[in-house]
């Protein structure tokens, strides 16, 4: 069983990410989901609507998705260790490098695949723009 992990917040849950789980899946057999955590999301500056429990359980329940996790704030790369995929899909706005991953996973032996999904309609499915699009239809200040 090939098994895939793949990352974000997944705040407003919309059809570009609903693509990036089948884009991930299409990888391997057995889908996890890493949650960013709100306090990795606070030390970035970025606010979620959402709960990580919240934003976790959402996912958990889309049936694409084998296994929804809660990310870790002070080592981001201890689930990876702990999960030990075969193939790591990451978005295509994921900032964090492939050769960066690719580092820190040869300290503990681990060699996945690593692979970036293609974005799927971002002008229209982009968390951030969605944010703002209703930011303007109801008057809420940014």
């Amino acid at each position: 069983m090939k098994k895939v992990i793949c990352f974000g917040t997944f705040d407003l849950l919309h059809l570009g990410h609903l693509n990036y789980f089948q884009q991930a899946k299409k990888q391997g057999d057995y889908l996890i989901v890493v949650i960013a955590t709100d306090k990795t999301k606070q030390t970035q500056r970025k606010q979620t609507i959402f709960t990580e429990q919240e934003r976790c359980t959402l996912v958990q329940s889309l049936q694409i998705v084998d296994e929804a996790v809660i990310g870790n704030t002070d080592d981001h790369f201890r689930i990876i260790v702990e999960k030990t995929p075969d193939i790591i899909c990451l978005g295509y706005d994921h900032q964090v490098t492939e050769e960066k991953i690719t580092q820190e996973l040869a300290k503990h032996n681990l060699f996945p695949k690593i692979v970036r999904a293609v974005a799927y309609k971002p002008e229209r499915y982009k968390s951030s723009e969605i944010k703002n699009v209703i930011k303007k239809k109801t008057n809420v200040p940014s």
